[in-house]
Formats: C-alpha cells, sequence, structure tokens
C-alpha cells in the first residue's frame, strides 16, 4: 500500500499557492511547511512537494501520473476548474470514462511543473470513496 507520494517542482512558492487551493477541494491541507517542501494529508502528509530548482522541463508523455480520488462527479469538476486557473493545462476535461475494471469519472490536468495529476471519482456501486 502506498503511504505518501513526492513530486518536484522548480519554485515551491508558486506550487504551494497551485497545490493549497487543488488539494484543498480535496479536503487535504497544508501540514508541514519548509524551506524547501511542503507536506498535504488530512491528518497527516501523504502528498508531498519538493523544491528542484534545477529540475529539467517534464516531457510531454512522461507516461507516469497521480491518481487521487475524490468523493463526488462535483468534486471533480470543481478541482479541474481550479487547477485551470492556477496555471494547470488541460489533459482531459472531466467527464466519464472506461477503466480496465469499471467505469469511472475523472479529470487529467498537468501542473504548472508539468506533473499529469488525475482526479477521479468511482460509481458508488463501486466504491464508497476516500
Amino acid at each position: 500500500m502506498i503511504d505518501h507520494i513526492s513530486i518536484a517542482v522548480k519554485e515551491l512558492e508558486r506550487s504551494v499557492k497551485f497545490y493549497d487551493a487543488f488539494l484543498g477541494e480535496l479536503g487535504m491541507t497544508r501540514i508541514v511547511d519548509r524551506p524547501a517542501t511542503a507536506g498535504y494529508g488530512k491528518k497527516y502528509p501523504e502528498f508531498w512537494l519538493n523544491l528542484r530548482p534545477e529540475l529539467p522541463a517534464v516531457p510531454a508523455d512522461v507516461g507516469s501520473h497521480i491518481c487521487l480520488r475524490a468523493r463526488s462527479e462535483e468534486i471533480v469538476t470543481r478541482c479541474f476548474r481550479v487547477a485551470l486557473s492556477l496555471g494547470g493545462l488541460d489533459d482531459g476535461p472531466p467527464g466519464p470514462r472506461q477503466g480496465e475494471m469499471t467505469a469511472y469519472f475523472g479529470a487529467f490536468i498537468k501542473d504548472p511543473d508539468g506533473n499529469k495529476v488525475e482526479i477521479v471519482t468511482f460509481p458508488a456501486s463501486v466504491s464508497e470513496g476516500p
């Protein structure tokens, strides 16, 4: 089971502003503040930003992404809109999708550093959510 995830960012202040709002829509808050890192979660830090000022640009199709679960389609859509309003890029608008195992409702964004993030919710018959 995954305990936490860390991503590299070029400008911590810009990323903190982005993720404060974006992750706030999912009920996560910034719990840890350090000079070169910030940690977000509901009870403990599960999502970390790590300052890497020399970070090269993330390739357009790096092939990996982070998927975060939302409680509803409305939250998926709000997260998507918040991300775009703060400099994120549309990498797949909110809508129904078919996964390998089940249908779901999701959206994809790229954060200001190019990290690909998916926001997803599943029908109540599949999962009760987080």
